[in-house]
């Protein structure tokens, strides 16, 4: 039942939301500053620059708008393959909201992600956060304590072993640290929010986890699509002191099986060919690799007009 209701909650927000058209269609997002705000903005902006009307709708999180795109409400959206996997099947905090009409469009960049704390504090590793003032709760984001639970864990810690701090989302989470109220918060590498929490304490510390077959093994019972990527120290990296492996995972735009297939054809088409123009938008896409667009999805299904480009484009594995 609380599906149903976000679902009427999410109608109600993206009022800008239409039928399907090949000209014309949306984009659900979570909130601005957020990283799947980032991407469906560089996917919108793609979209636009190929002739598609695309427009970016803002909702809380993905674990309202996914079920939203579902049910046909907004054309597609942009979310980590994990959460959309769990709401195709109804598992996780989807249990009794199945979403058979899930589509997948592709693989776009992947999510780095990182705990980040002051870099003026003595905070340098996961273990130092035992007992501190740490951001919890998620209401309205469920996806994101399942990540931190995998973080903890490879420190051999839970979340009991920090004072909880209720945020509701990754947003709200950076605003409590920023207001000093939290030691520490969770988020993307190069999301917006991240700049401006660097911007507003004087500088950030993104907390690295040792790349080891244990700490991957770890990571992925709790979130079994994760894996570890390296970031170097750079402009587009707040919080990356030096040479460091973090937390990542994949990121999809997908969309809901009525789509007609030009139209997702047509979307799939102008991200494919878009690399250097989302990068420009978003600097995290140029981890983009167009080829690994149509890689494993797991229990997913691609939608057909993507499958007709990829196998046009010679990317496509039956």
């Amino acid at each position: 039942m609380k599906y149903v209701l976000a679902s009427a909650v999410i109608a109600a927000a993206l009022v800008t939301g239409g039928q399907a058209s090949a000209q014309a269609v949306g984009i659900a997002t979570s909130n601005p500053g957020s990283i799947f705000h980032n991407i469906g903005t560089a996917v919108a902006n793609a979209a636009n620059q190929a002739g598609i009307n695309a427009t970016i709708q803002p909702a809380t999180s993905p674990n309202q708008y996914i079920p939203f795109v579902a049910s046909g409400g907004i054309e597609f959206g942009a979310a980590n393959l994990q959460e959309v996997n769990y709401a195709l099947e109804g598992k996780e905090w989807f249990t009794g909201s199945v979403n058979p009409d899930l589509r997948i469009v592709g693989h776009v960049m992947p999510l780095v992600e990182a705990i980040f704390v002051r870099a003026d504090s003595d905070i340098r590793s996961i273990e130092d956060l035992r007992g501190q003032p740490m951001v919890d709760g998620y209401t309205a984001q469920n996806t994101i304590l399942p990540q931190l639970d995998a973080m903890y864990a490879t420190a051999g810690m839970t979340r009991a072993d920090m004072q909880p701090v209720q945020v509701p989302s990754v947003v709200g989470g950076a605003d409590a640290f920023i207001a000093g109220d939290a030691v520490g918060f969770i988020f993307a590498h190069g999301a917006g929010k991240v700049r401006e929490a660097d911007a507003a304490v004087g500088g950030l510390r993104a907390l690295p986890i040792e790349e080891t077959e244990e700490n991957l093994a770890t990571i992925r019972e709790h979130w079994p699509v994760g894996f570890f990527a390296t970031m170097e120290p750079g402009p587009n990296a707040p919080g990356v002191e030096e040479t460091s492996t973090y937390f990542a995972y994949p990121q999809v735009i997908f969309t809901h099986a009525g789509v007609d297939e030009e139209t997702v054809y047509q979307m799939t088409k102008a991200i494919y060919e878009s690399k250097e123009a989302m990068a420009q938008t978003f600097p995290p896409f140029n981890a983009f690799d167009p080829a690994d667009m149509a890689s494993d999805i797991g229990v997913s299904e691609f939608h057909p007009g993507a499958i007709r480009f990829y196998k046009e484009a010679g990317i496509w594995q039956e």
